[in-house]
């Protein structure tokens, strides 16, 4: 990798924090990664895609934050042996954990939706840059979109967990499932999940962010009867 005055710190903690997550990406991969808080950074001049202005906390809240769903998801889409896994990401935003996802694991194609026009535009922009084939993006509410459905549905501080089966439940294919991204274990929402709707609770895992002192935590659902 190319290193600088400019980069050479951020270059240094993503790293760092690959190796914390057990993540070996390519140099093209770690160059992308940073190019993408480059760009994020000098869009979010004109189109206000985050409230974050520091790039180096950038990086840190939103790509490592990103990062640190790579490994459990790998880990599914090997056990469950999925050659080319469809995931769609609701509630994309600026490509947070979708585009992550499809930098990082190129067999995956991956759907990012979003609702914000903006927001969209930057992932296909950025998606362009990088020639990564296996992105597309939907500027739609997630219960309006008619793709699918879905090995993966994610999302990442979209709705309750309620809400996020009630409009993106549809989406899963019947043996699939749905990931949520969450700060502490959401006791209350599993409940009213699993009381509300047809869908149940299959794992909590925690999740650590390198550089980051917060709670995480990736809440995976399955809909009740299947396996």
């Amino acid at each position: 990798m190319q290193t600088t005055s400019i980069n050479a710190q951020q270059i240094a903690l993503l790293e760092t924090a690959c190796q914390e997550l057990c993540l070996e990406p390519t140099e093209k991969q770690k160059e992308q990664l940073l190019e993408y808080i480059t760009l994020l950074m000098k869009w979010n001049q004109t189109y206000n895609l985050t409230a974050i202005k520091d790039p180096n906390q950038a990086l840190i809240q939103h790509v490592f934050d990103s990062l640190s769903v790579i490994p459990p998801i790998k880990k599914y889409i090997s056990l469950k042996k999925i050659q080319e896994p469809e995931m769609l990401d609701v509630g994309s935003g600026a490509g947070l954990p979708g585009l992550v996802i499809a930098l990082m694991i190129p067999e995956a194609r991956v759907t990012c939706v979003d609702p914000v026009e903006k927001k969209m535009t930057f992932i296909r922009q950025v998606a362009g840059i990088f020639n990564l084939a296996n992105i597309k993006t939907q500027h739609e509410r997630v219960e309006n979109i008619k793709t699918g459905p879905f090995d993966i549905v994610t999302s990442r501080a979209f709705a309750s967990l309620e809400d996020f089966a009630d409009l993106a439940g549809y989406q899963v294919k019947n043996d699939g499932v749905l990931v949520a991204m969450k700060g502490k274990k959401p006791q209350e929402e599993i409940e009213v999940l699993e009381k509300n709707t047809l869908w149940k609770v299959e794992l909590i895992e925690t999740l650590t962010v390198p550089q980051l002192d917060a709670h995480r935590c990736l809440v995976w659902m399955r809909k009740k009867g299947t396996v």
